[in-house]
């Protein structure tokens, strides 16, 4: 039976994971009553026992043997001339700053999500294993949805070079369509089914796709409307002088992670429908070159392009969904120079975006040198094994914001403290978020210039 709105608000914060990821709490559930039956109590919203913590940690770092596992499938699978570079590509992203602060400090299970997608794009680089990319990929969706900003460039793939045959288009496999559809279908009838059966339905998708939440996340995600929602914080204070009229109801208004529409006060306020058509219109050019020219490094392209898309324009988004980005891009950066120098800018601002998420003082050491150590450590080993041609623009403007970047981390996260206290602390959020905007901005912008000249 459907829930009661009493019984849906038993938390602030709205259960919005597929089924399957449900399942996987479930299973974690049976193990985590014998170290602490507590934490299974639903509305112990801040228990944080020592036993809960250590399960916890414990439980992160060992399903990442997903990871592990898909890693080294990359690895195997790759050609004998490249196998230094898949070495080095599959070792960053196991060593991520970002798992290690959204996962081993902040407590998410994300690593062995991001193994399920790494060995679905493996198993989508050979045509016998290809049908078996898209079940994983279908389980992947319902373990976590956010992984539909991908879901186009598994579908004309799936369809240009599973379903249709390699000389024309109108070679149609209705075998091998039979088979993709009986098992994608077989896969969501499994996660959503006994939603359908309870009448349930609506409800699920009103808390996977929560359009009652503002267009930005409560810190903002570093993308383009990031950028927007600093201008007109701006313009909030130059508007007097242009004669501009201001939302007066907006200038008490800041973005909300919880729910209620971000209103903006200058600029004009940005619906879902304009955030999914620019989206679409962003993903559409990489799909068509996907379709004419269905090989596995244009799929992986042009899976890192929708990633791209979605994070930039789309609505509500976590700013922990750049790593849908960082980790595709991952497998192609030492393809050549020119892809180098439009990863150099994503690894720094994508990495250093996740910083907030880890407040306190004790934190910021940890996030801060490991985060260092691994730019250097990777992107000087990228360098090196890249092939020699060299793009001096990109490659210009990588060193330019990396150099900026410095002084900025420096006053967001210590000095600003020493200056203000506790006082304006939104103020360093928003440096963070624009200026990390601005690299994920102009390293999607060298991306699509080397993708579609490559």
């Amino acid at each position: 039976m459907p829930l009661s709105n009493k019984e849906q608000k038993t938390s602030e914060w709205t259960l919005d994971y597929p089924p399957f990821f449900a399942y996987f709490e479930w299973l974690l559930s049976q193990a985590a009553q014998y170290a602490d039956s507590a934490m299974l109590v639903i509305k112990n919203l801040r228990y944080d026992s020592w036993q809960t913590l250590y399960f916890q940690r414990v439980t992160v770092i060992s399903t990442e043997l997903v990871l592990i596992y898909a890693l080294h499938s990359y690895i195997k699978s790759a050609p004998s001339a490249s196998k230094k570079t898949s070495h080095a590509a599959a070792l960053s992203v196991l060593l991520s700053p970002g798992l290690l602060i959204i996962d081993h400090i902040h407590f998410q299970y994300n690593g062995f999500l991001y193994g399920i997608l790494v060995l679905s794009i493996v198993l989508a680089r050979k045509k016998a294993t290809l049908l078996y990319s898209g079940f994983l990929f279908a389980a992947l969706l319902c373990l976590k949805h956010i992984y539909l900003y991908l879901a186009p460039a598994y579908f004309v793939y799936l369809l240009r070079a599973y379903c249709l045959g390699s000389r024309s288009v109108f070679d149609i496999r209705f075998l091998n369509i039979l088979k993709l559809g009986v098992g994608i279908v077989t896969i969501f009838s499994l996660a959503f089914g006994p939603f359908v059966l309870w009448g349930q339905l609506g409800q699920l998708m009103g808390r996977l796709f929560p359009f009652s939440r503002g267009l930005c996340h409560a810190y903002w995600a570093p993308n383009l409307w990031a950028m927007y929602s600093f201008a007109d914080r701006v313009l909030i204070y130059v508007a007097p002088y242009l004669k501009l009229s201001v939302n007066q109801e907006a200038l008490s208004s800041v973005t909300r992670g919880l729910v209620g529409d971000t209103n903006f006060a200058v600029l004009p306020d940005i619906p879902p429908k304009l955030t999914f058509a620019m989206t679409l219109a962003a993903q559409l050019p990489p799909l068509v070159k996907l379709f004419s020219q269905p090989s596995w490094e244009t799929f992986v392209g042009a899976l890192t392009l929708c990633g791209y898309a979605s994070f930039l324009f789309g609505w509500h988004v976590h700013e922990k969904a750049i790593l849908l980005v960082i980790i595709p891009f991952s497998l192609l950066a030492v393809k050549d120079r020119r892809y180098l120098g439009a990863f150099r800018p994503l690894a720094v601002a994508g990495h250093v975006s996740l910083f907030p998420l880890l407040f306190t003082v004790q934190e910021f050491p940890v996030k801060t040198v490991y985060t260092i150590f691994w730019l250097i450590l990777f992107l000087l080993t990228f360098d090196r094994l890249a092939p020699a041609l060299r793009v001096f623009l990109l490659d210009r403007f990588s060193l330019a914001y990396i150099a900026v970047a410095i002084p900025l981390i420096a006053y967001c996260s210590l000095v600003h403290r020493l200056v203000f206290g506790d006082k304006y602390e939104f103020l360093p959020l928003m440096f963070t978020s624009s200026y990390c905007a601005i690299g994920v901005v102009g390293s999607w912008v060298g991306f699509l210039v080397v993708f579609f000249t490559s």
